[in-house]
């Protein structure tokens, strides 16, 4: 597999940048919970992907930076869903006071 130098990398990673920006700016407002749920499932493949890394142990660098990975991962699953069921919670009707 061919190595990609750091100026490609850099330019791919701005360019995912600021197309995702515009994608989700022009969502509208009722289709932001689903979008929130899919997140949620991009992130738990990244969790994958970084215990993968973590679990390789060829360097002590590769072990700390998938397990940093892992926390982050985690940290924005949970979020996420937390965050969502907020946003659920809004739409629910609530009942009439007494």
């Amino acid at each position: 597999m061919q190595q990609l130098d750091f100026w490609t990398m850099a330019f791919v990673f701005m360019l995912a940048t600021f197309i995702g920006f515009d994608v989700i700016r022009s969502v509208s407002r009722l289709l932001h919970t689903p979008l929130m749920s899919l997140t949620n499932a991009i992130s738990a493949i990244a969790v994958v992907g970084a215990v993968l890394i973590a679990g390789e142990q060829k360097t002590t660098f590769s072990t700390v930076l998938g397990t940093i990975a892992v926390a982050a991962s985690v940290t924005n699953i949970v979020s996420g869903f937390m965050i969502t069921d907020r946003m659920l919670r809004m739409f629910k009707k609530r009942e009439p006071s007494k």
